[in-house]
């Protein structure tokens, strides 16, 4: 089960940074065609991402069930891992519908002329966006610590 989850974890971090690496290229473009074509790769990342997290979860949770090493999931690092997990979704969902919006936007507009918009640009790099989006990921590293060096742990 370990192999299953740590390749569930890299999923989940590896689409987490293809995600954003996607994003940061969209802000730096000026023509709408281009940010749509990048927002739209950021797709089918979200669904590694979506699969990613639930497994790490689930294979997570049921390594703690027969550890040999007496990890335990009432362990202070597993809790605190768990609610990591749920900080980066909440975090992650609102962030994910304002870039989905901008997408749709940029399509639109792709197909009405395609020519640079301040109103686009402002929605690709939406502060907010960026916040959410950095606190997520922040959880997400987090949790890979937290993975990796099991504080407390036997």
């Amino acid at each position: 089960m370990l192999v299953f989850h740590v390749l569930a974890a890299f999923c989940f971090v590896s689409g987490s940074v293809v995600a954003g690496i996607l994003h940061w290229l969209a802000m730096r473009r000026d023509r709408p065609s281009e940010i749509a074509l990048l927002l739209g790769l950021v797709r089918p990342m979200v669904a590694v991402i979506g699969v990613g997290s639930i497994a790490a979860l689930a294979f997570g949770i049921w390594l703690t069930q027969d550890d040999p090493d007496g990890v335990a999931l009432g362990d202070a690092w597993v809790i605190a891992a768990i609610v990591l997990w749920l900080v980066a979704g909440v975090l992650a969902g609102p962030a994910g519908k304002r870039l989905r919006h901008a997408r749709e936007l940029a399509e639109r507009m792709a197909a009405d002329g395609d020519r640079p918009s301040a109103v686009l640009h402002d929605a690709v790099a939406d502060r907010g966006t960026l916040a959410l989006n950095y606190a997520s990921f922040a959880a997400v590293l987090a949790i890979l610590v937290l993975m990796v060096f099991k504080p407390g742990a036997g």
